[in-house]
């Protein structure tokens, strides 16, 4: 009935109309990473222990696992043994507690209010007021993970400022960002504060977050060699964002495999788009 419910409500959402509320977001940061090398130092130390269900193949230093749940959900882990699930929700979750949660504000499959007590942090993209964004910059062993404000729309129409967070995970000498519930194109000061994006997850559905042409302008801004689409409903939405890059001249693969290894040495030399099968609803 849950999924019932939460489909219909999807479906609902799906129909409004979309506009682009882009406003600065936030304060500035000290140093734009933009124009900066990203990722930053991370302090080394040694790996911890993995929970036997989530143990794979173990990593190399210079890589980084990404797995796809479902949804804007993926599971990504570094060569320490840190793993971090993104917009952690109560619908969709990886079956290993992650050391780190991150959460996004506009709807109930983006966030939860009673996350597992086991994870350690838990980073919510929002902040206690529309004045006050959520600012974050959290390093744990080999992972720093931080985040940048931006604005969603309200149900009535209006505009929530900092109501979500692009979250960038800095490991192993990759800069990986995942948009969230992206509503509108990035500022200069944004992508100044994002940096130089290795991995981005970026929201295809094109109607309940950034319409088409908005995400491929902000794909083509961040500049990213790998793509991995998330937050669609079904195949017909997900084709649409897929055939729109392929005019843009991105390639585009679909793994039959849920998660990737990734590392510098094997980031695509031409931008590419990268379908992972993940539990759809």
């Amino acid at each position: 009935m849950a999924y019932r419910a939460l489909g219909a409500g999807l479906a609902a959402l799906a129909a409004l109309t979309v506009t682009a509320v882009a406003q600065p977001a936030g304060q500035p940061s000290a140093k734009p990473e933009m124009r900066e090398n990203c990722p930053g130092l991370v302090a080394g130390q040694p790996p911890h222990a993995i929970p036997a269900a989530f143990r794979l193949a173990a990593l190399k230093a210079d890589e980084v696992r990404i797995g796809y749940v479902g949804h804007a959900t993926f599971m990504i882990e570094s060569p320490q043994g840190v793993t971090i699930a993104t917009d952690y929700n109560d619908y969709v979750r990886p079956r290993a507690t992650p050391d780190i949660a991150t959460m996004n504000h506009a709807h109930s499959t983006h966030y939860t209010d009673h996350p597992d007590p086991a994870i350690r942090y838990v980073l919510r993209g929002w902040g206690p007021s529309p004045d006050q964004p959520a600012l974050h910059d959290l390093q744990y062993r080999d992972v720093r993970v931080r985040n940048v404000p931006t604005n969603i729309r309200t149900w009535n129409g209006g505009t929530e400022r900092h109501g979500n967070s692009i979250f960038i995970f800095e490991i192993s000498g990759l800069c990986i960002a995942h948009l969230g519930h992206l509503h509108h194109t990035l500022t200069q000061q944004q992508l100044d504060e994002i940096g130089r994006v290795d991995v981005v997850m970026a929201p295809v559905d094109g109607s309940v977050t950034l319409d088409l042409d908005g995400m491929a302008e902000v794909l083509q801004a961040l500049k990213a060699p790998l793509i991995i689409p998330m937050h669609y409903f079904g195949t017909v939405s997900l084709q649409r964002f897929l055939d729109a890059l392929r005019g843009k001249s991105y390639d585009v693969e679909t793994s039959e495999r849920s998660s990737i290894v990734v590392s510098k040495a094997t980031l695509p030399a031409k931008p590419k788009v990268l379908v992972l099968p993940g539990r759809a609803f």
